[in-house]
């Protein structure tokens, strides 16, 4: 529905394989931008915002299944939900209430060989922004994006993040160039 409330995707929510089969929308928030860090208990590193003045990032806007935040809290459990309404400029139909989820504890440090970023969350990431924007979207999501300076683990082979998705061999090229451009660490997953 129209004024269902919305969450604003700016990671793997912006690949529609990940969501629940929802209408989904580009979308752009400003104020914020996106940066790799990591949370305790968590084996790996993953995406969250903070804020940023001055700053735009592109996703997709998509209804909270049943409008049921306790669910997508659920999903989300190290992150925090924040409002965005005002900030979002998007095409979907009505004015739905919109917020973004994030790592707000000071205790989410920034990636390291302990806690790297997995592969195959980037791949899932980056086939939605290919989808989504394009190539041009794909190398803005890697401009607009802070803490890439951290290892990345090439698990591939044996995906660990649980969103996994199966990607062409033009999307692969797309990823592996982009972080051969990046200040990146490539680890390779043990055996």
């Amino acid at each position: 529905m129209a004024d269902d409330p919305h969450v604003f995707g700016y990671g793997s929510l912006v690949n529609r394989a990940t969501l629940d089969g929802g209408a989904a929308h580009p979308a752009r928030v400003t104020g914020w931008r996106r940066v790799w860090r990591r949370a305790p208990g968590r084996p790996a590193a993953f995406l969250s915002v903070e804020e940023a003045p001055g700053t735009e990032i592109e996703g997709l806007i998509t209804a909270v299944p049943r409008g049921d935040w306790a669910a997508l809290d659920a999903r989300e459990a190290a992150y925090r939900r924040s409002p965005v309404t005002g900030q979002v400029r998007h095409a979907a139909p009505g004015r739905p209430e919109v917020a973004l989820y994030r790592l707000a504890d000071p205790d989410h440090a920034a990636p390291c060989e302990a806690h790297p970023i997995l592969l195959s969350y980037i791949d899932v990431v980056v086939q939605g922004f290919l989808a989504e924007f394009g190539r041009a979207g794909a190398e803005r999501f890697a401009v607009t994006t802070a803490g890439w300076a951290a290892p990345v683990l090439d698990d591939r082979a044996a995906p660990r993040y649980p969103r996994a998705q199966r990607l062409a061999a033009q999307e692969r090229a797309v990823v592996d160039g982009l972080l051969a451009d990046l200040p990146v660490t490539v680890i390779r997953a043990a055996d």
